[in-house]
């Protein structure tokens, strides 16, 4: 709830900027014009980037959700299968992109939904579970579920929830394209905390009513425990599937998507011109194949890391990472605007909550997590390798300038199907 509320209020600040032009048709490109064209250069890349880990971590994760039913099987096996038949539908079609989509999000709904219901029921139906435990909304409370591990652990915790809200900042590239966007915009962002409150703490509540804290394992899907401690084995198999589906769509939304963020890059100026050519069926198979290079030698963080948590960790932090530098820019862009465009703000229907105040306390928040994640040591580790990365980014920005290539415009994240 905590990180919800104050990404709620940048994409409120997202939402205004876009708002007052729709020439911006994503962050990339106010922040390009508010804080200059070395921002837009870092904040496409660092996108790419932030899908290529986001689907290796999928891929990583799957190979947990398998172990299910096959305890034995090594991690890297399903990661790399997973992997090889999103790259080879990709490259098949582009259309099948879209169906998948689609009811990868529908099982994923229904999923939740059912859980929630499935988990009220059995609370207020006083459920006791075949470990003897009743559930209960009074486990909530009880003595070693608030703050469990102190509160050094609970700010612990922020890490993989940050990665969670990854993608939320996907809301304004829809400003440009959506027919009405002075209507559908303000109602998609404020519509996001009532989605947290729904699939993010209601199913937490829910799952933890009924399992209790003690008896959640740290490297199990808590979905699949609630049902397999409430004695339904064969809907935990089920639930099994649909987290392996949810995390399939990930991967496949991030090896569709590099694909066309490489293509935009190339059309901006801000990459190689190599990624510019399409294949026979309109599909940008040099930026498709060289992304899923990238995603394969990024799985090879299982051959050091071998446990699904620790590999998991690493890649979600790096993430986490990318995902605070790109929000952190969102609101920077904010209050570049509302200094050289006061009268766009006082024009604004849709204004940010809090103005100035609120976006320097969402750039303090964004830096405490930085600092969050020197705490732990897996976390410091992932967190101590990105400076390389911006390093390159500034290196690779000076050579492309020096060489007359500063890009006019940025590339747009954009996910759409032509």
């Amino acid at each position: 709830m905590t990180i919800g509320f104050v990404l709620f209020l940048t994409m409120r600040a997202m939402g205004e900027i876009l708002l007052s032009n729709l020439q911006f048709k994503s962050f990339s490109d106010f922040c390009r014009h508010y804080i200059g064209p070395w921002a837009g250069y870092f904040i496409s890349w660092s996108y790419w980037l932030t899908w290529i880990v986001v689907a290796v971590a999928d891929c990583t994760v799957i190979g947990g959700y398998l172990r299910f039913w096959f305890p034995t099987l090594p991690l890297w096996i399903p990661a790399i299968a997973v992997l090889t038949t999103l790259l080879v539908l990709n490259l098949v079609a582009v259309q099948i992109f879209g169906e998948l989509e689609f009811w990868f999000a529908l099982v994923k709904v229904v999923a939740i939904g059912a859980l929630i219901i499935v988990g009220l029921v059995m609370i207020f139906g006083g459920y006791i579970a075949p470990t003897g435990v009743r559930a209960s909304f009074s486990h909530l409370v009880e003595r070693g579920v608030m703050f469990p591990f102190g509160v050094s652990g609970f700010f612990a915790g922020f890490q993989i929830a940050i990665f969670s809200f990854g993608g939320i900042e996907l809301i304004g590239t829809t400003a440009a394209e959506t027919r009405d966007p002075h209507r559908n915009l303000p109602r998609a962002i404020n519509a996001a905390p009532i989605r947290v409150l729904l699939f993010y703490v209601l199913a937490l509540a829910c799952i933890i009513s009924v399992s209790s804290w003690p008896e959640i394992a740290a490297n199990k899907s808590p979905f699949v425990q609630l049902f397999m401690l409430a004695g339904f084995p064969a809907t935990a198999g089920v639930i099994n599937f649909v987290v392996i589906t949810s995390a399939m769509s990930a991967a496949n939304s991030g090896v569709f998507a590099t694909s066309r963020m490489l293509f935009g890059l190339a059309a901006s100026g801000h990459g190689s011109k190599f990624f510019l050519k399409l294949s026979r069926s309109a599909v940008p198979m040099r930026g498709l194949l060289f992304s899923s290079a990238c995603m394969f030698a990024g799985l090879s963080v299982l051959h050091f890391i071998p446990e699904v948590m620790g590999a998991f960790t690493i890649l979600t932090t790096v993430s986490a990472i990318l995902y605070i530098f790109v929000w952190g820019m969102i609101l920077v862009a904010y209050l570049r605007y509302r200094r050289r465009d006061p009268e766009l703000h006082r024009k604004s229907a849709y204004k940010m909550p809090g103005g100035r105040l609120a976006a320097w306390v969402g750039l303090a928040f964004f830096v405490a997590m930085i600092w969050l994640l020197t705490l732990e040591p897996d976390t410091a580790q992932a967190l101590r390798v990105m400076p390389a990365w911006f390093l390159g980014l500034a290196v690779m920005y000076r050579v492309r300038k020096a060489r007359g290539g500063t890009p006019a415009a940025t590339a747009a994240p954009q996910l759409s199907i032509d």
